[in-house]
């Protein structure tokens, strides 16, 4: 079996280019200030536009500009402060014509401005339904980042108790009763040596906490998967699979690929878990009699997959309507960047399909020469 070392390649974080950055830093610090402090910008470049207009003349329409304020005014206080700045234009605006218009009534004149006027208003309108909407998708993506965020924090948190009771059955419910099976081994020879009907049950004792020994190291490595960080995810497996069947009778299989040892143990333990989780559906909810979990590298992509011969997906989903495993397997998934299929082969059963891209690490060419 060829052993690889790998390292998955997680979905490489988004960054803002640095005029986005800089409109967005800008905009967070405007929405913290009083409305009118956020607004004095706005209401000087709106007075700067009125000078520059009175400068250039009739001849030279500045008129579209003046919405360059009003946006900035509703971006970052509102409709209110952007209504206010559209007022304050169409008075500048006013002004700094009144006196080359080529209107010959003051009526005409009055009727350009009131034309201007429901331009700034419908200005203000579009900007307020673009910053709601933005606003709408902020809120959307900060719950789905704090939804995110706890999936992730219960899933750790699970993690870390499974590990913890993992542990703590292997270290002391185990030792305890290996001491209390050597202890009954010796009561059982010697009862034995002298002769003692007794010596047979000693001797059944013996036996029932050996069994009960083997039984609680299978669920404590079953919790806690020590295999996965020390020798690979292959031999993990291995593991699961020796387990399951001997627990349950069904014949499981772990067809020959590769050895692989991921770096980030966090990322063998998810693969694992997916597998625990598609194994133990197979057997519960599908009826499953023969499983095959085999773990590939296809190029840049470790595959894992598992297949059985039970009553199909559809069984299984409906058995697990009220569950969170399919969820937790996705949200898995998600985790490490993969992607995750649910299968029916013509042939029937369930296929679960874990695709995972990863990098090769270079000395691993020289380790094997």
């Amino acid at each position: 079996m060829k052993a690889t070392t790998l390292s998955a390649l997680l979905p490489p974080p988004e960054h803002d280019s640095a005029v986005a950055g800089l409109w967005t830093r800008t905009t967070l610090m405007m929405r913290r200030q009083p409305a009118w402090l956020a607004s004095l910008l706005p209401l000087l470049m709106t007075l700067f536009m009125g000078w520059l207009d009175e400068v250039t003349g009739w001849e030279v329409s500045l008129f579209i500009f003046y919405a360059i304020p009003i946006i900035l005014a509703v971006w970052w206080s509102g409709s209110g402060a952007g209504l206010g700045i559209a007022a304050v234009a169409g008075a500048v605006w006013w002004l700094a014509n009144e006196t080359d218009h080529p209107y010959e009534t003051q009526l005409g004149y009055a009727w350009a401005l009131l034309n201007r006027e429901f331009y700034f208003c419908v200005v203000v309108f579009a900007v307020m339904t673009v910053r709601n909407k933005q606003d709408a998708d902020e809120a959307r993506i900060r719950m789905l980042e704090e939804r995110r965020q706890l999936e992730h924090d219960i899933v750790s948190v699970s993690e870390h108790e499974q590990q913890r009771i993992g542990r703590d059955l292997h270290d002391g419910l185990c030792q305890h009763l290996a001491a209390i099976g050597c202890a009954a081994r010796v009561l059982a020879e010697d009862l034995q040596e002298q002769n003692v009907p007794a010596a047979r049950d000693a001797v059944m004792i013996e036996d029932s906490i050996q069994q009960a020994v083997l039984e609680a190291r299978n669920l404590a490595h079953g919790i806690f998967p020590v295999h996965v960080d020390r020798s690979g995810l292959a031999a993990a497996l291995s593991d699961l699979a020796r387990m399951t069947s001997r627990l349950t009778g069904v014949q499981i299989e772990v067809s020959e690929g590769i050895e692989a040892h991921l770096e980030d143990p966090e990322a063998s333990m998810h693969l694992y878990r997916i597998a625990q989780e598609a194994v133990a559906n197979a057997v519960r909810h599908g009826g499953a009699s023969h499983i095959v979990i085999s773990l590939a590298l296809a190029g840049e992509v470790l595959e894992l997959k598992i297949e059985d011969d039970g009553r199909g997906m559809a069984a299984t989903q409906a058995a697990q309507v009220e569950g969170m495993g399919l969820r937790t397997m996705r949200y898995r998934s998600q985790a490490l960047g993969a992607s995750l299929q649910f299968l029916t082969p013509s042939s029937g059963g369930t296929r679960v399909l874990c695709r995972l891209p990863v990098q090769s690490q270079p000395d691993d060419h020289h380790a094997e020469k």
